[in-house]
This record gives C-alpha cells, structure tokens and sequence, in this order.
C-alpha cells in the first residue's frame, strides 16, 4: 500500500510539473511579446518625438522667430510708424501683434511710440511679420496658444 500512495504522489507531482511548464512557457512566449512591442513603441516614440522637434522649429521659422544673431537683422532697420502702420494694415490689437512678435502689448506701445526699440531676437520678428497679409496674421494667431491658457 505504501508503495501505491508513494507511486501516486509521484504521478501527480510530475503531472503538475508538467502542466505548470506548459503554463509557465505560454507566459514566457507572451511576455517576450509584449517586451518586443513595447521596444518597438519606445522606437516609434523617439522617431516622433524628433520629428516633432524638427516642425516646431520648422513652425517657428515660418512665423518669423529667428535666433537671437545679427546676420538676420543686419541691414534692417527700424522704424515705429512702420510698426503702426503695419499693425493697423493688418487690423490687429496691440495685444495680437505683440502675440506674434512674441512681447506684450504694452510693448508694442512702446516701440510705436518711439519709447523703446527692439533688440535683435524681437527687430527680426518684426522684420518677419512686414511681408504677411491679414489673413496669414490671423492665421498664425490661431496657431498660437493664448498667454492665458
């Protein structure tokens, strides 16, 4: 009898290894699965994270916001009415032309009033924003998220 029990608890040992192998390779296989997918999603993360970088600078170009070096503005000048003129052409507040030159309204004042003047950075968005017609202002104002929110 002892033989027996000792038998059966032998078959049943290796039947439940056995089953728990064969659990125990599904979820081996599956995981390697997942690991492999979520490799190939870190890899289509990265590829649109530089392409995203590549447009924003892209964007950032079109809307006339260049860097901050001299070659940009060199030969420009400047001239507050010119920046009133331009501001009422395009039939903007002083608050959206400043949104798009990217200072504030309290600034563009200040350059039509002849207060102040650009500096670089800021004279070659200026510069940038002389060639736009009203519809590509409004636009590019759309574009551009409101200081707010």
């Amino acid at each position: 009898m002892a033989d027996l029990a000792g038998t059966l608890r032998e078959e049943i040992r290796r039947l439940a290894r056995k089953e728990i192998n064969a659990t125990m390779a599904a979820a081996k296989k599956t995981s390697a699965q997942y690991r492999r997918d979520i490799a190939e999603l870190k890899r289509q993360l990265g590829e649109q994270a530089k392409k995203i970088a590549f447009l924003e600078t892209r964007e950032g170009q079109r809307l006339g916001q260049h860097s901050d070096n001299g070659e940009a503005v060199s030969g420009a000048r400047f001239s507050a009415r010119s920046v009133k003129a331009q501001r009422e052409r395009l039939g903007l507040s002083a608050k959206d032309y400043g949104r798009l030159a990217g200072v504030s309204a309290l600034t563009i004042y200040n350059w039509e009033s002849g207060k102040t003047r650009p500096k670089n950075a800021k004279l070659a968005a200026v510069i940038g924003l002389r060639g736009i017609k009203k519809r590509e202002a409004l636009a590019r104002l759309k574009l551009l998220k409101p200081k707010g929110s």
